[in-house]
């Protein structure tokens, strides 16, 4: 027992690699994808380095995982689109921030409806009639917190 925990054999090394691919499915986040590629290239590496002692295949292993995790981290930033055209697209009401709207419901204890293209919109404030313009100041959810305009 002892031997083979000091010295892995390639199948050590791809079981250790197929658990980690297990742990991936069950886990959330891409981390032991990148250690399970680690422990193949160890695998490997002790595949066409049979005489390779379990010191440099430890240490190794180590070092593919860091270069693993660091590499993905590189590309991963590289690769997720950071400006775009449209930077509110799923957050539709984050449009309005700062928007000059007219109250289609009057603001009665400090809440009240504005309608916007097709939707209305619960808005908070102080009391106002219905027509009144109100100037949308901050938004919490889908309730927008309004100021009048003069």
């Amino acid at each position: 027992m002892n031997d083979e925990l000091y010295n892995p054999t390639f199948w050590h090394w791809l079981t250790l690699a197929c658990v980690f691919y297990g742990l991936e499915i069950l886990a959330p986040g891409v981390f032991f994808l990148w250690l399970g590629f680690a422990a193949t290239a160890s695998g490997l590496l002790k595949l066409v380095l049979p005489e390779l002692g379990w010191m440099p295949q430890y240490v190794l292993f180590a070092i593919f995982s860091v270069l693993s995790l660091v590499l993905w981290k590189k590309f991963a930033k590289r690769g997720s689109p950071e400006d775009t055209d449209q930077p509110q697209l799923n957050q539709r009401n984050r449009r309005y921030l700062g928007k000059t709207l007219v109250l289609s419901e009057a603001i009665v204890n400090g809440v009240g409806k504005v309608t916007v293209e097709d939707s209305q919109w619960k808005v908070s404030g102080t009391d106002a009639a219905v027509g009144s313009k109100v100037k949308v100041v901050q938004i919490e959810g889908s309730l927008f917190h309004v100021e009048p305009v003069q």
